[in-house]
């Protein structure tokens, strides 16, 4: 890296004859622009993208990192907060959840942004809008699924490796001391007791029993026989979900457009987004600040190397 920047500084005193100067190989982010990709009129309908792992890690290349998703998000929502010409929010949902937290402060800001502003918010599930993916949906006035949709599962589960066989074979002894008992608990370097994995399902159980709290304030009170479905955690095709309850309608993004100036009361809107200056944002479906790949920026390899355990909203078969 030394032997690139003082090549560029030669590089440059050659050309400018002025001697070296300073240049930034990793120029700070500009703030976020509003940009049109469909429709016009003075009333704006604000597509969000909730694409990829939903985590509190950047999200990007090491070049090009964007803040973390939560982050971004709550940029956006202020940003839209103080525009009155915004008079309904789209989430523009692909995302298989992530970590329990994350998602939790996802929903908050939504839930508060829609007590201030008093504006409707509809849900489009793209490909993937499974367990924290539809934690994040649930507060909304009207979820879509698209006919090819996965989501549902509802539910927690914690990521966990036990090493302890594999140093064994390779002569490795790892020990800890400790105040208490409990106090490595979750090691992966040795196996887990009775007690302890009690104490992992009483914490599951509750982050379970929030996230059903959730659905149930979001979609109602839902009949026995289909809660008994959904309480599993097995994802379902978009048509299943609505069938379900899950979701209010089978459509496409333009159907989720179409859903948000109903319910907003417009005949006319344009659909804007918020963006970095220098990103190509053509239309309602070009790429969002994420994508699937994101799973990497939850290092679920950092568990096998000797990671805590995370507790997550996650469907990861």
């Amino acid at each position: 890296m030394l032997t690139h920047v003082v090549s560029l500084c030669l590089f440059v005193w050659l050309l400018s004859g002025a001697g070296c100067v300073s240049i930034s190989l990793f120029p700070p982010k500009m703030p976020l622009q509003q940009k049109t990709v469909q429709g016009t009129g003075a009333d704006k309908i604000l597509m969000l993208d909730v694409s990829g792992i939903i985590a509190e890690g950047k999200e990007g290349n090491l070049l090009d990192r964007d803040e973390s998703m939560v982050a971004r998000i709550k940029e956006e929502l202020t940003l839209a907060a103080d525009d009155e010409h915004i008079k309904a929010v789209l989430l523009r949902i692909n995302s298989p959840g992530g970590t329990v937290t994350a998602s939790d402060v996802i929903h908050h800001e939504i839930t508060e942004f829609k007590a201030k502003r008093k504006i409707p918010v509809v849900s489009v599930i793209m490909d993937v809008g499974a367990s924290g993916g539809y934690y994040i949906a649930a507060p909304s006035d009207r979820i879509l699924a698209h006919p090819t949709s996965v989501t549902g599962s509802i539910g927690v589960i914690m990521m966990r490796v036990n090493a302890e066989g594999l140093l064994q074979k390779i002569g490795v002894d790892a020990s800890s001391i400790k105040s208490g008992t409990k106090k490595d608990i979750g090691s992966p370097f040795r196996a887990m007791t009775d007690d302890e994995k009690e104490i992992f399902q009483a914490i599951i159980d509750g982050f379970y029993a929030r996230f059903l709290e959730v659905v149930a304030q979001g979609r109602g009170a839902l009949p026995a026989d289909r809660l008994k479905i959904i309480r599993d955690g097995r994802v379902l095709t978009g048509p299943q979900a609505m069938q379900l309850g899950l979701v209010d309608q089978i459509g496409y993004l333009d159907d989720g457009i179409v859903a948000a100036k109903k319910l907003a009361g417009l005949s006319e809107a344009r659909v804007v987004i918020y963006a970095r200056p220098g990103s190509y944002k053509q239309n309602i479906y070009s790429e969002g600040m994420g994508s699937l790949e994101a799973l990497v920026h939850l290092d679920i390899m950092g568990l096998v190397r000797g990671g805590t355990p995370q507790f997550l909203y996650l469907w990861m078969p």
